[in-house]
């Protein structure tokens, strides 16, 4: 289908397997399918644009909306009631408070003219929060085909891999399907296929093999990436609004814009600042530590063991691992003069960018640095998952590698000295390249 083709790039083998599993309207289709892979690889878009291109009657949940069973229950029973009442022109609020009700109700609905004769899809994003939900909640829906003997496929959209839904019980096992992470040249492709009219496409590619080249170590999210190419390509083509440069001058227009996008690396990925902040910070070619918006980094206080947390995962970060005997033992030997010029003849490792680290080593370093001693209780886990969430840190690698996922610090040395400070913890004598 050419039309879908330009819809979805780069995800053409995801969707061939959903048209394949979806055959034809009237078809019984697979009772579950379960679709999993990190965040902004194209789950949701490509699943929703799939769905309303080929106009199948499909219910879209959110499972962090709707947070109680009894509004999953409801709203999937509500919009399917009102694809069935649409010809009759009008419709009801239903109430359901269990899932033997939402069974029965399921089977009076779906006798429908407009829904018999045709697949029901029932999509929950978010699924993994089913988990801290009822026992009977994951397994009954994967089960909803056999339950409702009704032609109804349900497909789960999820970050984390399917052994980590599988109960203890036993259930029936969903089709599984991955969505990779995009590569660099996914990422090109998608973002130069946004380009605005008024350019050229080769202008705008050009622009964004720019833009990857300065972010794509440090953050591979389409959404952030999308984001920063909004934000940042007023600037990169001033010289061509001025006249003092062609489309071609690529020389000239990195010059004009590497100072900006090194801003960037500091303040837009994380959302320090608003767009309009960023816009006048362009405009007035203001320091971004002058900015003080609502989510400003000074504002933010973090509970002591994650700041602590935070020092660990950027001393992890940017110092080689092979310094950590050096300055979390109390007796790790002596330095041999030879090296300690090696260190100095190398590239900064603050310019290299963040490095990936395991979380053991993130621990070991948290262990050495904090006064008091610290348990590996799940109050600390809690506090890096945090950290993650609030972008503070990202994940690299997946869950179900052998050895663990590994994380990144994505803050500035600013961010981490003001952290320091509130502790009493002099970073600068940790940091490799400092000494």
């Amino acid at each position: 289908m050419p039309h879908l083709e330009n819809m979805v790039l780069c995800r053409e083998s995801q969707v061939s397997t959903l048209q394949s599993l979806f055959g034809e309207r009237h078809h019984f289709s697979f009772p579950s399918i379960f679709i999993y892979g990190h965040t902004a690889s194209g789950k949701t878009y490509v699943t929703q644009t799939l769905l309303k291109t080929l106009e199948l009657p499909h219910v879209f949940v959110n499972c962090v909306e709707c947070f109680t069973l009894r509004l999953i229950l409801e709203q999937i029973l509500n919009k399917l009631n009102h694809f069935s009442s649409s010809e009759a022109g009008c419709s009801t609020q239903i109430t359901c408070d269990t899932f033997n009700d939402f069974v029965h109700l399921f089977k009076q609905i779906t006798t429908a003219k407009s829904l018999k004769d045709q697949t029901v899809y029932i999509v929950l994003d978010k699924a993994e929060y089913l988990r801290d939900m009822e026992a009977n909640i994951l397994p009954g829906f994967l089960r909803l085909q056999e339950l409702t003997d009704r032609n109804v496929t349900v497909i789960l959209l999820s970050e984390i891999v399917w052994e980590k839904f599988r109960p203890n019980t036993g259930c029936f096992e969903p089709f599984v399907l991955y969505f990779p992470d995009y590569s660099i040249g996914n990422l090109q492709k998608i973002l130069s296929h946004d380009h605005p009219p008024e350019y050229s496409s080769d202008f705008y590619a050009a622009y964004i093999n720019i833009l990857l080249g300065v972010f794509y170590t440090v953050c591979r999210d389409l959404k952030e990436l999308r984001h920063l190419a909004v934000l940042n390509f007023q600037k990169y083509c001033e010289p061509v609004v001025k006249g003092e440069a062609n489309e071609r001058d690529t020389r000239k227009l990195w010059r004009n814009i590497e100072p900006h996008l090194k801003k960037a690396m500091q303040t837009v990925y994380l959302r320090e600042v608003s767009s309009s902040q960023w816009e006048k910070l362009q405009k007035d070619d203001i320091d971004p530590g002058q900015l003080k918006g609502l989510s400003a980094y000074t504002h933010v206080e973090l509970p002591y063991y994650s700041k602590f947390i935070l020092i660990a995962a950027y001393l992890a970060s940017y110092n080689p691992a092979r310094t950590d005997k050096r300055f979390f033992l109390k007796h790790h030997g002596k330095i041999k003069k030879t090296n300690f010029l090696k260190k100095h003849e190398k590239t900064s490792n603050h310019l290299l960018g963040p490095k990936p680290f395991p979380l053991d080593r993130l621990l070991a370093i948290l262990y050495s640095i904090v006064d008091s001693r610290v348990a590996p209780t799940a109050n600390i886990f809690s506090q890096i998952t945090s950290l993650v969430t609030l972008q503070l840190l990202t994940v690299v690698g997946h869950d179900d590698q052998l050895d663990g996922p590994k994380y990144k610090c994505t803050v500035s040395l600013d961010f981490i000295r003001a952290i320091a400070r509130t502790v009493n913890f002099d970073i600068i004598k940790y940091l490799y390249d400092f000494l």
